[in-house]
């Protein structure tokens, strides 16, 4: 979807349907849904609202990255997706398109070997049941998994299933931060944390601590 993008960790973003719905604490001021409903005029928030997919002219911009990037000799990373959930066990009126594009989706990323596709969501209970067979049995190369977490309760609460994901890469975002989270009892099982604050009007305070404590807890792990 975005060529370049001001997400510091990828390269670029795409999405292959947008909308979504709140799911916890973090989401309350959800940049996504600010985007797609206030700017866009989408109404494309919540279990029972339309979610749209993306024009064919979008889908072909992977394969165009991913011979771009085969012809560079590099990895390209792709954060998929900033404005949706691809997890999320959407029952809303576009049910069946939405299930049949996240079913395209991983074929496109099983066609993009040159692509690091970077999947965040915060249902990671639910991707092993939402993935191909062939990918539980030998997960891609070129897809990372991570999850949210915003507080020690969703850490406790989503953690353990991210690290049942046999991604070689398995990573947490930790924003927004809105509370100090002891991330040691699952560090041995994440390759990549990424912390950061809330932004925009009516940003919940982020404490610099925060981010402090989880680097020397990461850097204690490390050594």
């Amino acid at each position: 979807m975005a060529e370049e993008t001001g997400i510091a960790w990828t390269d670029s973003t795409f999405n292959p349907w947008r909308g979504c719905m709140k799911v916890s604490e973090g989401c309350k001021n959800c940049y996504a849904e600010q985007l797609v409903t206030k700017r866009q005029g989408l109404p494309v928030w919540g279990q029972d609202a339309q979610r749209i997919v993306a024009a064919e002219s979008t889908w072909k911009n992977p394969v165009r990255w991913n011979r771009q990037a085969a012809n560079d000799g590099r990895q390209q990373k792709v954060f998929c997706a900033s404005l949706a959930d691809i997890f999320e066990r959407y029952e809303g009126p576009a049910r069946d398109a939405v299930w049949a594009t996240r079913a395209r989706l991983f074929v496109l990323v099983s066609d993009t070997p040159h692509l690091t596709w970077q999947f965040l969501t915060k249902r990671p209970e639910n991707i092993m049941d939402m993935v191909p067979q062939s990918w539980r049995d030998s997960w891609p190369s070129n897809v990372w998994i991570g999850c949210t977490v915003e507080n020690q309760k969703r850490a406790g609460g989503r953690l353990p299933h991210l690290l049942r994901v046999p991604a070689a890469v398995r990573f947490v975002s930790y924003e927004p931060a809105l509370e100090h989270v002891d991330f040691k009892p699952w560090l041995t099982g994440i390759q990549w944390l990424i912390v950061g604050g809330e932004s925009g009007p009516g940003a919940r305070s982020f404490n610099p601590a925060w981010a402090d404590w989880t680097r020397q807890d990461c850097l204690s792990y490390c050594v």
